[in-house]
């Protein structure tokens, strides 16, 4: 049957508690059963001052605004006030009655210059909610996952000038000099001098926010983004993050990474990672540090019709190839990069009847280079086929690629209005707070019994 309501009563008066209107099941409610935030007037002390000045903002109370924001997926703080002066749940969260005046949404902007910037803030009430929640039992760190996903930068495509910058020195370089030094010697051969000249490159820097990087994903996709690496547990809680422009290499992070997750949570089993950080350089860092590596397979970037690499046989021994006609390619050279390079002979491979799958030199030479650290890949390679990597591997759709699916879908991770490098850490940071504190405090909520 149709209805009609007749009554209006938007200017009734009611006796009703603002807690009465909050449903018990409320995230917000959760959160306040799972977590108590006054550890944050311990970290932000040493910026007020306890005895002279206006009164301030509660700290707690500027943290929670940002929370609401991360936590729902709102757009900006300016939308994010504009929430919470309509919504009970929120200004419950806050500790605002109904008729209580919101801070202006310049409130957190105005702290975060004077107080917040250039500290560690962020990091510190990331790291508090990750410790509570393994204080509850919630993480499984023995083994991560890491990986990075891009985020749109706040920037024109357009709009950039084209900049020569030194090129980033990797943190394992002078270790890999050494060892190619040594590689050379115990060949016979005379060590690298010293490089003179630093390496330069030519990159697009962007005008609106020169920290991020330009990014290509293909044809249809550049833009300036900003890349968030991170790493979680079997459960899905973030572990750790670092956010650098998007034009950074997953690999050359990989390391800093790693040594954040061993140094703040412990060092895992094991490490799942995809196939853009399976390098010489990565394997090696693992196994020396006991870590299994978790890697996948990488196809041959070898021509259609030619000899795959793998059907060269590499002979320890003698330390040379073995071609798939049973003939030998010699140690030629070490190069700057840590490749050492072997060679065949022309005069054998010019009426070789494979010649045509092996090489189109013209002087009918194969070459075939081996990384100084090739044997590390290889004992990667060897794991990949075990029952355990596999498992493992299995479980990145679920863990580090639903975190990202996730930030970005609920947590307002696809772009970000910010811009420069500091706050788009602090960006990282607390929507990684967020999300780890809603896990938490779902999984430990406890209906109230009735009364």
């Amino acid at each position: 049957m149709l209805s009609k309501r007749t009554d209006n009563n938007r200017n009734q008066l009611e006796m009703v508690a603002l807690d009465q209107l909050v449903p018990e099941d409320h995230l917000v409610r959760k959160i306040e059963q799972a977590i108590d935030f006054d550890f944050i007037y311990d970290l932000v002390k040493d910026t007020y001052c306890l005895d002279n000045g206006r009164p301030s903002i509660d700290p707690v109370v500027l943290i929670k605004m940002v929370f609401v924001q991360y936590l729902f997926g709102i757009r900006s703080m300016r939308q994010t006030i504009k929430e919470i002066e309509t919504n009970v749940a929120y200004r419950w969260f806050l500790g605002y009655g109904f008729t209580e005046k919101i801070p202006h949404f310049s409130t957190f902007g105005k702290n975060y210059v004077r107080r917040f910037q250039g500290t560690d803030l962020f990091e510190q009430i990331f790291y508090r909610i990750l410790k509570e929640a393994m204080n509850k039992g919630l993480v499984d760190a023995s083994v991560a996952f890491i990986d990075s996903t891009h985020v749109k930068a706040s920037a024109n495509k357009k709009k950039f000038d084209k900049k020569i910058v030194r090129a980033e020195t990797k943190s394992y370089q002078a270790q890999l000099e050494l060892e190619i030094n040594q590689d050379r010697e115990n060949h016979g051969k005379k060590p690298f001098p010293p490089k003179e000249n630093e390496e330069a490159k030519e990159i697009k820097v962007s005008t609106t926010d020169p920290d991020s990087g330009y990014y290509v994903k293909d044809e249809r996709e550049k833009m300036f983004a900003y890349s968030f690496h991170t790493a979680c547990d079997a459960k899905g809680f973030v572990l750790a993050t670092k956010v650098t422009g998007a034009n950074i290499h997953d690999s050359q992070v990989f390391g800093q990474l790693l040594e954040q997750v061993i140094e703040k949570v412990g060092k895992p089993t094991a490490v799942a990672v995809d196939a853009g950080y399976k390098t010489p350089a990565n394997a090696k860092s693992l196994l020396d540090k006991e870590i299994r590596p978790v890697m996948p397979y990488t196809r041959p970037r070898t021509k259609d019709g030619f000899f795959k690499k793998y059907e060269y046989v590499y002979d320890e021994h003698y330390d040379c190839y073995i071609c798939p006609n049973n003939q030998i390619l010699e140690y030629r050279t070490t190069t700057r990069e840590g490749y050492r390079q072997y060679a065949s002979k022309p005069e054998i491979c010019k009426t070789c009847p494979f010649l045509e799958k092996c090489t189109q030199s013209k002087d009918h030479t194969k070459f075939i280079h081996r990384h100084i650290w090739e044997h590390y890949v290889e004992e990667v390679d060897h794991l990949r086929h075990t029952e355990i990597n596999r498992n493992i591997y299995d479980k990145r759709k679920e863990t580090i690629e639903r975190v990202f699916a996730d930030g970005k879908e609920k947590h307002g991770m696809r772009w970000t209005t910010l811009r420069g490098l500091e706050k788009l850490s602090m960006q990282a940071m607390l929507t990684f707070a967020a999300m780890n504190l809603k896990k938490m405090a779902n999984w430990t909520w406890k209906r109230p019994c009735p009364a």
